[in-house]
């Protein structure tokens, strides 16, 4: 199944039979909180996820936007009307990180009919509605494990053995700046492979080819090597994780990502252009 779906296809399964469960997923980094854009108008049905408290656990050791409680997510996707048979799109503003959070999610707990809305609410140019559903109680119950995860040491071991992508914008990468985490640079061996370079300039993913020939450029092998993927708190890695997705990799998340590995002093920092 193609993990996007476009602005006129999703209008056309919203008037089928088999209308997906919508979920808006607004959020930025550092920016406002997404609720008060979705109660100004959003795509008629859906139902709004805070990323930050439903899809995320509190930070702290696993880093700034550690993975849910899978019960806990279960309970937020069955109240926004997810059963195993529903088809679910995922939207946001349009960078995408977060609907894309919300559909790896959603394939690591087992759902597959589970898409992210290429291009985001901006690509949308059907109505908005300010209501707010309240749709029948879902029945998905999460079975985490159907997408491979690292953890740090995992991801240390691939970097090594294999690809690791740091997701992260070049000059976080290298150290120039560091924002957000303790210290700057990327984990020895990950190759710099910022998200942003996955779409055009309308918020849209690359075509198919264009994203193999990419990640191939990258090391990325076609014979399924294991390939994992980070950034800074496992957000705009599963953006990239999609992209990786359409390009036919099947790639594996670290979600801790380098806000819980550079939490730890002990782990060992590479900076500069080069992996190592």
């Amino acid at each position: 199944m193609n993990p996007t779906i476009s602005a006129t296809e999703l209008a056309s399964e919203l008037t089928g039979s088999r209308r997906p469960v919508l979920l808006d997923v607004r959020w930025q980094l550092g920016g406002p909180h997404g609720r008060p854009a979705y109660e100004a108008g959003h795509i008629p049905g859906a139902v709004f996820v805070d990323l930050d408290a439903e899809l995320a656990a509190p930070p702290g050791a696993g880093g700034r936007h550690p993975l849910p409680e899978p019960d806990a997510f279960g309970a937020v996707m069955r109240r926004a009307g997810v059963s195993p048979g529903s088809p679910v799109v995922a939207y946001d503003g349009g960078q995408g990180w977060a609907a894309a959070r919300a559909w790896w999610l959603l394939r690591w707990t087992g759902h597959e009919d589970v898409r992210v809305l290429d291009g985001g609410l901006a690509a949308w140019t059907g109505p908005l509605e300010t209501g707010i559903p309240s749709p029948e109680e879902g029945t998905f119950a999460p079975k985490p494990g159907a997408l491979p995860l690292l953890d740090a040491d995992a991801a240390a071991a691939l970097a090594r053995s294999g690809l690791l992508l740091d997701a992260r914008a070049a000059e976080r990468y290298r150290g120039d700046v560091e924002p957000i985490d303790r210290i700057g640079g990327h984990i020895p061996g990950a190759v710099s492979a910022p998200t942003a370079e996955n779409v055009a300039a309308d918020g849209r993913f690359l075509p198919p080819e264009a994203l193999a020939a990419r990640f191939s450029a990258l090391g990325a092998s076609a014979q399924g090597d294991p390939v994992g993927v980070y950034c800074g708190s496992g957000v705009s890695a599963a953006h990239e994780a999609l992209a990786l997705e359409i390009a036919g990799f099947e790639p594996a998340l670290y979600a801790g990502s380098w806000s819980e590995w550079s939490s730890d002093p002990h782990r060992p920092v590479a900076k500069g252009p080069q992996p190592a």
